[in-house]
């Protein structure tokens, strides 16, 4: 393996560098407003000056709300840059699972928005160590219960360099926490430290290309801490764009002249089957610099992707990774691996294998197992220390993904652990079966689980959207829908039960519900 190395800087150090080599140029942008990488540096210092009076000093834990937002990346680093371990809040769960992420990482100070706040208001007694909720987007000075606006908080605070009383942190040191999503069981707390995320931040810029020279569509609905860590390493700008419709940020794309587009696979498979794309690469906005259109989260169908390369002349590259792996850890090159279904080749410096489910030796190419990776992206460890930590005493990460490897290190995935399950003694995955369903062009998405069944152990069902069927013909569309499915699908894979859903439940982050379901079908 080529010898890969990454900057030992502590992690508000990534933001440091880049406005020390280009403090003028643009670090984020969001409608007409543009903040540079100077200005985001200062501004930084200033919440991390507020932030070590608040929080009382290194080791106190702040919860910051990864909002896609100027506001999230300068709180993200400034926070560590006072001292504190920094952890991850998602604005958009429930309360009892944003009690679960307060309690389980003991945040002492909440810099959140203000309907988050309002939930914390309501949770303040249960929460002890909580002591002070800053709300960032309260500049009318309306705030819920005794929280304070962030910049009341840093009112008369200097914007000079801000420089931690002790010695820098230790790469190994725990610099954030970030809780998973919970699809298949409770969320766990997942520490990661300086070296993790600066070394994932440098691993993702040289894998996606990315240089001072490019321009980052960020179309997620919340900030994610890998698009922001590797394109302040590549000292790259980023475009923020909160509008929903894929079509209408193409248009963001072609304006600011981007280069590259980071989507969810949820709305880049809707993206796929408008209308709108239909002309190809002369009718659609994407702007001549586009390189690539990235997705990660889930998997994105081959489908999918297919009529997006087609429609718009570009790459469509996906990734694999994990909260554990800081997230990244797989990618597709720009080149032909979605085309063969692979999530891509190993990042520099990550080695990865596939291991019998039973033995836990490796197995051959092409043969299917866990997947397991190592490298210097691969976390501390849970925050729980019950959890069991799937971290061997050789390094390797059980990931709890099925896959298998072809002859040039491709990784291929089959599935979840949890996900997969048996009809007859044979081992059936939703997402291979979805991929069916979903390239009939009458479907909008689909999800698949398991549904128990006790002569078989477990049958197919199949929640499916339908895209706009004509009244009083969804059931006899979702019935031919079903069929179609069937003739390509093996016997233990064909679909016994479709119902036709309005949506996909999903998690905040884009993944279907697949726990939510299996509990709804199990009653």
């Amino acid at each position: 393996m080529p010898r890969f190395t990454y900057p030992e800087l502590p992690l508000d150090g990534l933001l440091r560098r880049a406005a020390a080599r280009a403090p003028h140029s643009a670090a984020l942008t969001t409608g007409p407003h543009t903040v540079t990488y100077g200005e985001l540096d200062a501004r930084a210092d200033r919440i991390a000056r507020g932030l070590a009076r608040l929080a009382g000093g290194p080791g106190a834990v702040v919860g910051v709300a990864h909002t896609l937002d100027t506001v999230f990346p300068a709180a993200y680093y400034g926070a560590s840059r006072s001292g504190a371990t920094v952890a991850l809040i998602n604005p958009l769960v429930n309360e009892h699972a944003l009690h679960h992420v307060c309690a389980a990482a003991g945040i002492e100070v909440a810099v959140v928005p203000r309907s988050t706040a309002e939930q914390l208001t309501k949770l303040r007694e249960r929460l002890p160590l909580l002591h002070t909720v800053l709300v960032t987007d309260a500049d009318d000075g309306v705030v819920p219960g005794d929280t304070v606006p962030l910049h009341v908080a840093l009112d008369g605070v200097p914007d000079d360099p801000f420089e931690p009383a002790g010695p820098a942190p230790d790469p190994g040191a725990v610099a954030c926490l970030q809780f998973t999503t919970g699809t298949t069981g409770r969320s766990k707390g997942v520490r990661l430290t300086h070296r993790n995320l600066v070394a994932n931040a440098t691993q993702t810029a040289l894998a996606h290309r990315l240089d001072a020279a490019s321009v980052t569509l960020n179309h997620l609905p919340l900030f994610h801490v890998m698009h922001l860590n590797s394109a302040v390493s590549a000292g790259a700008s980023q475009i923020l764009c909160p509008d929903p419709d894929p079509v209408a940020s193409l248009a963001v794309a072609a304006r600011e002249g981007c280069t590259h587009y980071y989507g969810l696979p949820a709305r880049l498979h809707r993206l796929a089957g408008d209308p709108r794309l239909a002309d190809g690469p002369e009718g659609v906005p994407a702007g001549p610099r586009l390189k690539a259109v990235l997705s990660g989260g889930t998997a994105l169908s081959p489908e999918a992707a297919s009529r997006l390369r087609a429609a718009l002349g570009v790459p469509v590259v996906q990734g694999y990774g994990l909260a554990e792996l800081s997230p990244l850890s797989h990618t597709q090159s720009f080149g032909d691996d979605a085309v063969r279904g692979a999530v891509g080749r190993a990042l520099p410096g990550t080695e990865c294998r596939v291991v019998d489910l039973g033995s836990r030796e490796p197995v051959p190419v092409w043969a299917s197992g866990e997947v397991q990776v190592r490298g210097p992206q691969v976390m501390a460890g849970y925050l729980d220390d019950d959890e069991p930590s799937r971290i061997d005493a050789d390094g390797w990460f059980s990931t709890g993904d099925i896959g298998y490897l072809d002859e040039d290190g491709r990784l291929y995935l089959v599935d979840r652990l949890g996900d997969v399950f048996k009809h007859d003694n044979e081992l059936v995955s939703p997402t291979a079966v979805e991929r069916v369903i979903e390239d009939d062009p009458r479907v909008a998405e689909c999800v698949v689980v398991g549904r128990p069944d006790p002569v078989h152990g477990a049958t197919v069902w199949a929640g499916i959207v339908l895209r706009d069927p004509e009244p009083g013909t969804r059931d006899a569309v979702l019935a031919s829908v079903a069929e179609r499915a069937n003739r390509r699908l093996a016997v233990f894979e064909r679909i016994h039960t479709a119902e036709a859903l309005d949506a996909v439940p999903r998690t905040p982050t884009g993944k279907p519900e697949r726990r939510v379901l299996r509990r709804r079908l199990s009653v």
